[in-house]
């Protein structure tokens, strides 16, 4: 029950709190502060130099040209082309990429694979107390709550020698995906009233086969469902340093925290809808364009529609067509150029070519209309996330899960930037702000 006053009190606090807390906008260009570390051009300031991932708009010299994303020199359609003709997973070999700089040979793939297989198991008492008696209905809010909870296991958890660290890291990286689907099997059952199915990992299988596996009550996932699952994983596993929640990374690991501290906050940057959520609402957004366009195959009634949103008169009124646009690329997300023809290829099995259709008519179309609308001169395209979306909900996976997924991939990248940090033994991150409250003399009690 809430205490006498206590909303009336929040509520005037909270009211003085924003008054004193605005800072004129005008301040920003008159000390020349980049607004969210981002220049007028949306550029990002340089904070730091690595060595793992990088995120270019166009290549060098030709602003017309496609994006492009790196990891540790290359090109990811060079890598999705190594293992996806060949019909294996490519997440475990990204990982090794990743972590270690090289491409592991066929036998070191096998053995880094076998490793990971050993270390994806939790303690029954683990699942039962943590999992299982925590239950919370935000699976982001569960799994940052189990790897808090992971420290406690850890005979050696604030040791933050190389070794030690690669070692938390490989052991998160194994048991993410259990951490997902147990989190969302526990709250399902105790918040849904749903049956309670806990599937253990067989350490043979990949990390999407396992995924799937322990997601669905009958453990059955077609070939070419584990095959797209793992390739989403292949394009978020990295994303450069300078997104926000690697960012979160490198400035934590920067105070020598331990590893479980550092990537549950990472997990807490992830889960803010500025950030991990963005795929959620695009699954949101067709479904709204679906039940109002009459006849989805009509440049004119899919266009007009897309105005609405634009116009805030429809979804969210937000004023945006989700997962059109991105900070970096401009010209073209090379992970959606990579998706949208693997998820043609799933649609195509799932009988779902006309919603197929729809999600190109939109890609298609609202690019120029945003150009028209905005009177935007700078390009913009689909991201990754305007796909991934529809490839989770023809994989059946709940909503819920969506960022966790993210965070199964990116849990690859977080480990390569937060051995990086450590490894160049920096001093602590530490950007200074600049007070614009003027001086003011201290009133005693008596006098106010």
């Amino acid at each position: 029950m809430m205490k006498k006053n206590e909303q009336k009190w929040i509520m005037h606090l909270s009211k003085m709190a924003e008054a004193s807390s605005q800072v004129d906008s005008a301040l920003y260009t008159h000390y020349d502060v980049k607004r969210g570390l981002r220049d007028i051009n949306g550029k990002g300031v340089l904070a730091g130099l690595t060595q793992i991932g990088e995120v270019q708009a166009h290549p060098e010299g030709d602003e017309s040209g496609p994006g492009h994303l790196i990891y540790r020199g290359m090109d990811v359609e060079d890598i999705v082309a190594g293992f996806l003709p060949e019909g294996r997973p490519g997440y475990e070999e990204t990982c090794y990429l990743l972590l270690g700089g090289e491409l592991p040979t066929r036998q070191e793939l096998v053995d880094f694979s076998e490793l990971l297989g050993t270390y994806r198991d939790l303690p029954h008492y683990f699942v039962h107390d943590s999992l299982l008696a925590l239950s919370s209905r935000d699976m982001m809010n569960a799994m940052a709550q189990s790897i808090l909870s992971l420290y406690t296991l850890d005979s050696k958890a604030d040791d933050v020698s190389l070794p030690n660290v690669m070692r938390q890291c490989l052991r998160l990286i194994a048991i993410y995906p259990l951490l997902a689907a147990y989190s969302y099997q526990a709250s399902s059952y105790r918040h849904a009233g749903k049956s309670l199915v806990i599937h253990t990992p067989p350490p043979d299988l990949s990390t999407a086969e396992n995924f799937l596996h322990m997601l669905r009550n009958d453990s059955h996932y077609t070939p070419l469902e584990a095959q797209l699952l793992d390739l989403a994983l292949v394009l978020h596993a990295e994303h450069g340093g300078g997104n926000n929640s690697t960012f979160t990374t490198h400035v934590v690991t920067s105070s020598l925290t331990d590893t479980y501290s550092a990537i549950a906050a990472a997990m807490g940057s992830l889960k803010g809808p500025r950030h991990g959520g963005a795929n959620a609402k695009v699954v949101g957004m067709f479904e709204e364009i679906k039940s109002e366009v009459k006849d989805w195959s009509s440049d004119g009634q899919v266009g007009d529609f897309l105005v609405k949103l634009l116009r805030k008169e429809a979804f969210d009124r937000s004023g945006l067509i989700y997962g059109i646009g991105h900070a970096v690329y401009s010209t073209s997300d090379p992970r959606t150029e990579i998706l949208r023809g693997q998820v043609k290829k799933l649609a195509v099995e799932k009988g779902m070519e006309e919603e197929m259709d729809l999600y190109l008519r939109v890609e298609k179309l609202a690019p120029e209309i945003i150009g028209h609308e905005r009177k935007m001169y700078k390009g913009v395209s689909a991201n990754v996330d305007f796909y991934s979306g529809f490839l989770y909900r023809m994989l059946k996976i709940p909503k819920e899960l969506f960022t966790p997924i993210f965070a199964i991939a990116r849990i690859a990248g977080w480990s390569a930037h937060r051995i990086e940090e450590l490894a160049n033994g920096g001093k602590i991150i530490r950007p200074a702000y600049k007070a614009v409250t003027p001086r003011r003399a201290y009133v005693p009690l008596s006098k106010r």
